[in-house]
């Protein structure tokens, strides 16, 4: 069964008309920011912190700066 070119362009118009709808609704859900601010601000604060902790930690243990300084006197003592 053919469709008239009449019925063809009104179901496009149609589903044209929902899509802009559907993406105007889209657009306004993910730019709504009501509260996000406070709670961005101490997730980043939470991280920082966390990752400062875990910085910290390696840097202080023994494995880092003995490979650091290993890796700084092969550099010094090799030959040219």
């Amino acid at each position: 069964m053919l469709m008239s070119r009449t019925t063809m362009w009104n179901a496009r118009d149609v589903m044209r008309g929902a899509w802009r709808r559907a993406n105007a609704r889209l657009l306004r859900v993910l730019s709504e920011e009501e509260g996000m601010s406070t709670v961005e601000y101490a997730i980043g604060t939470i991280a920082a912190a966390a990752f400062g902790a875990v910085l910290y930690t390696v840097v202080t243990g023994e494995s880092i700066p003995d490979a650091l300084t290993g890796i700084i006197e092969k550099a010094l003592n090799t030959s040219v």
